[in-house]
């Protein structure tokens, strides 16, 4: 069954578009990091807030994980017309995952990068974790 409402969906008085999407690198080593880079346009006739989400997934990991994981979000105010660059920053916190002792375990391999306005968020890029 699908939900009336994604997580993260939000009602506003204007609409707006999130374009450009790009990824800084496709490979991250395990002390380094992604920077995931996105315009968001109010594309309404009126001033308005909206909120990027980023989300990832490992399909490749050796514990079962989420669907999709939210690693950020930024609240962006614009007026009508109006365009702005937000970027967010991965890092291994963030594409990792802690086993049964608690430790961050940080596997080699495809993460999946998805950005939008909710849960629904469509493929941004895949990079891949190495050694």
């Amino acid at each position: 069954m699908t939900p009336l409402y994604p997580f993260g969906y939000g009602l506003s008085y204007t609409s707006f578009e999130i374009s450009n999407v790009s990824l800084s690198s496709s490979t991250m080593s395990s002390h380094g990091a992604v920077e995931v880079g996105a315009d968001v346009t109010n594309t309404g006739g009126r001033a308005g807030d909206e909120v990027v989400q980023v989300y990832i997934h490992d399909p490749v990991a050796s514990i079962s994980q989420p669907v999709r994981r939210l690693r950020g979000f930024q609240r962006v105010t614009l007026e009508a017309g109006e365009t702005k660059n937000v970027k967010f920053r991965l890092g291994p916190s963030d594409v990792g995952f802690y086993d049964e002792m608690g430790n961050l375990v940080l596997e080699p391999g495809q993460i999946e990068v998805f950005v939008g306005d909710s849960s629904e968020a469509p493929l941004a890029g895949t990079f891949e974790v190495t050694g």
